[in-house]
């Protein structure tokens, strides 16, 4: 549905306001999607993405400062959320033996299983974009690419 009839606005000053007004739209829209999908989990997307970093990672350990420039989101507080999965049991937090103040981390067994049983997310985002063709998908990904360059 076009932008316009969705927030019931019939013209932008800009193409480009229009542009940023979508884009936080369209983040929004989709944050809602994902948000369906841990309605039933104790888990905030913040979460989830700090896990599948790890995973990713596993079975070494990482530092909490690569799982801060990896996250999606850079404003969320990667210690709190990294605290309140160590409360989970779904993180292990060692303390690092050559550096008091840097702190290693690997996802728990525990952690990998609740990963598992939220892998249909990957095709439940395959839905979401159904109503695009690979080859938009491609230029979209590129074009957002090129803005943020």
């Amino acid at each position: 549905m076009k932008l316009e009839k969705e927030i019931q606005q019939k013209t932008f000053k800009t193409p480009e306001q229009k542009l940023a007004v979508n884009l936080l739209y369209t983040t929004n829209w989709l944050n809602a999607h994902y948000g369906a999908f841990f309605k039933d989990t104790a888990l905030t997307i913040q979460q989830y993405n700090v896990l599948r970093i790890l995973r990713g990672q596993a079975p070494n350990y990482c530092t909490l400062k690569l799982v801060k420039e990896r996250m999606l989101d850079r404003m969320s507080d990667a210690s709190r959320i990294v605290d309140k999965l160590v409360a989970k049991n779904l993180v292990v937090r060692h303390q690092c033996p050559n550096d008091r103040r840097s702190v290693n981390l690997l996802i728990s067994e525990e952690g990998l299983t609740t990963l598992k049983k939220l892998d249909f997310i990957d095709e439940a985002t395959q839905e979401i974009f159904k109503n695009l063709p690979t080859k938009k998908i491609e230029q979209l990904n590129d074009l957002l690419d090129d803005l943020r360059s």
